[in-house]
């Protein structure tokens, strides 16, 4: 399993009750720092010594990329970056925060996190400088999920892009096929497939080991942002809309128009059920040896097809489209990222923070490969595979509507509990509304 997969497994099992949208305060508090719940600013701390801490959880071969992506700043200012991974993150944050030994810095994998400890005046105000930053190269829907009361505290550092689906252009091309451009489309497209090959054309696992279903929430994450639109999936993330309200059953319809269609799916792999017994990237294989025509899954699947021994691009083996609009010429995308906060405000952690939220790093990051992010000033050429440079100019088009992964946004009971096991349940038949009641069951009661 791939480096990125362990870490979003990982960030997304602490059942933390996080904030519900962007850029909104946390309702309630979770199991992490304890402290005061009033918020506030946090007290001035540390002194510069020339050695700024930085704690999160990117590990293994990511966290030998991202050292390398500052060692030359790091001469240049003479200051040592001292980064540590840990496989306890979410819930060692807020023990070490309270207990009075936090890192210099944070990346934090769930904005609700930062959120959590910024109301209980754990977290720094950003500085000018980052603040700067971000106004010049982000757009304001990634500043807000680093905003807390109004008040910003921290910067996004790199990002993904969810709900690609993948396909070969040489079995499209061979049979004309074009890329759908809207959903109905994609459905329209889907049936001409299966009567063509007369098998299943999509392939899909749900399998993640304590994690599995999780890849089916990113399918209705994508359904509900397309068809109800930016306002409803932040009230929906908020639970002001319910898994139980008809705009939520729409969307687990439209994807079980697919996902549910026994005559759709699970190629090479079985019926619909042999969904949650699939490891989500073992159907890289599938689509590498060309038994599975369609999958939907994120920029990061790249690598896995990679590994699977297909190429990757517009005239490779396999090539990806993101997942169609309601209403053609929309383009409305679902992702992840980072925050960076601080937990010290002296001028070394100052300056570190600002680099890191600077194009200069970005751009530095990138080009060492397997990670975007979405700030503006990274130019899409640093990225070395083709579909990542496509996923920079879909965060930089100002005419993207991005929305952070709504899973990771809901308290952890949901998102990482209820939301993970009603996918399950959903495909191994349990009925719809029965699943969203059970979903819907697994918020918090303040």
């Amino acid at each position: 399993m791939r480096s990125f997969t362990n870490r979003r497994v990982h960030r997304v099992l602490v059942p933390i009750a996080i904030a519900a949208s962007a850029g909104l305060v946390l309702a309630g508090c979770s199991g992490g720092a304890g402290g005061s719940s009033d918020g506030g600013s946090a007290p001035t701390v540390g002194e510069a010594d020339g050695v700024v801490t930085v704690y999160g959880t990117i590990a293994d071969t990511e966290a030998e990329l991202l050292e390398q992506s500052w060692a030359d700043w790091e001469k240049a200012n003479n200051i040592d970056i001292q980064y540590e991974s840990s496989k306890e993150f979410e819930s060692q944050i807020g023990i070490r925060a309270q207990g009075g030994n936090p890192p210099d810095l944070a990346i934090f994998p769930q904005p609700g996190l930062l959120a959590d400890l910024a109301s209980r005046g754990f977290i720094q105000k950003a500085p000018e400088g980052v603040e700067s930053n971000v106004d010049q190269y982000w757009s304001s829907d990634w500043k807000a999920y680093g905003t807390v009361d109004d008040t910003f505290y921290g910067a996004p550092l790199m990002a993904s892009v969810k709900g690609f689906v993948w396909y070969s252009p040489k079995q499209f091309a061979d049979n004309g096929w074009t890329v759908p451009k809207t959903y109905q489309e994609m459905l329209d497209l889907t049936a001409k497939m299966q009567t063509t090959l007369g098998t299943q054309p999509w392939c899909a696992g749900f399998g993640s080991g304590d994690a599995t279903g999780w890849p089916g929430t990113d399918w209705v994450e994508d359904l509900v942002l397309r068809q109800s639109g930016p306002e409803v999936y932040d009230q929906w993330v908020k639970n002001e809309v319910k898994f139980t309200d008809p705009k939520i059953s729409e969307a687990f319809t439209s994807v079980g128009d697919i996902l549910l269609n026994p005559s759709y799916v699970n190629a090479g792999y079985g019926d619909v059920k042999s969904i949650n017994s699939t490891a989500f990237g073992d159907v890289a294989t599938g689509m590498a040896q060309g038994t599975c025509s369609l999958t939907h899954q994120a920029s990061f699947f790249d690598g896995f097809l990679t590994d699977a021994g297909a190429t990757v691009g517009p005239d490779a083996d396999i090539w990806a489209f993101v997942t169609p609009p309601v209403t053609e010429g929309e383009t409305a995308v679902t992702g992840g990222g980072e925050i960076v906060g601080a937990f010290s405000n002296d001028a070394d952690t100052v300056k570190v923070q600002e680099y890191l939220s600077s194009p200069e790093w970005a751009n530095s990051r990138v080009a060492l490969g397997g990670v975007i992010s979405a700030n503006t000033g990274l130019d899409p050429e640093s990225a070395t595979s083709p579909i990542l440079q496509q996923a920079i100019q879909i965060l930089q088009d100002p005419n993207t509507t991005f929305r952070f992964d709504a899973s990771d946004l809901m308290p952890g009971a949901v998102g990482a509990g209820t939301f993970w096991k009603g996918m399950v349940d959903w495909i191994n038949g349990t009925p719809q509304d029965q699943v969203l009641t059970s979903i819907e069951g697994g918020w918090p009661t303040e």
